[in-house]
């Protein structure tokens, strides 16, 4: 399982022109879901996300993380991040999960986002998403469980 996270200033995800999920500071979090990832795993990267300090601390140092700074996260389901890219010129996505495996194990680690963090908004599994960013840095870690 994987994780590109952004740290931004604001983010938000609109599909067929609405706005459905939307933040101001924190972070956006891309999740790129393996075919051997579960539920533990997820738990472990969301656990690893919301702790993870890419926000300044007083000394000018990345010291504090989204919960200590009070930050909104975005969660974008991105199977792209699975792909095979070593070899040729187009991606295989054969070490992604199964769409139908993966949206269930996508809703259940938002399930537990919300659980144990108060701000999280989403994309739509699936959907063909516009997501806005303006990244704050640009900060930007791959993160992986």
């Amino acid at each position: 399982m994987k994780a590109l996270i952004q740290r931004v200033l604001t983010a938000h995800v609109t599909v067929d022109g609405q706005i459905i999920g939307q933040i101001q500071t924190g972070v956006l979090g891309y999740i790129g879901i393996g075919r051997d990832d579960d539920f533990d795993k997820a738990c472990r990267l969301i656990d690893k996300i919301i702790t993870y300090r890419i926000f300044e601390d007083d000394n000018g140092k990345m010291g504090k993380s989204v919960s200590d700074v009070g930050g909104g996260l975005l969660l974008v389901s991105q199977f792209t991040l699975m792909a095979q890219t070593n070899k040729g010129r187009r991606p295989d996505f054969a070490p992604a999960m199964p769409p139908d495996e993966a949206r269930v194990l996508f809703d259940k680690m938002v399930a537990y986002a919300k659980s144990v963090y108060p701000n999280v908004a989403t994309g739509q599994f699936g959907a063909n998403m516009t997501v806005m960013a303006v990244n704050d840095g640009p900060i930007n870690f791959l993160l992986e469980v």
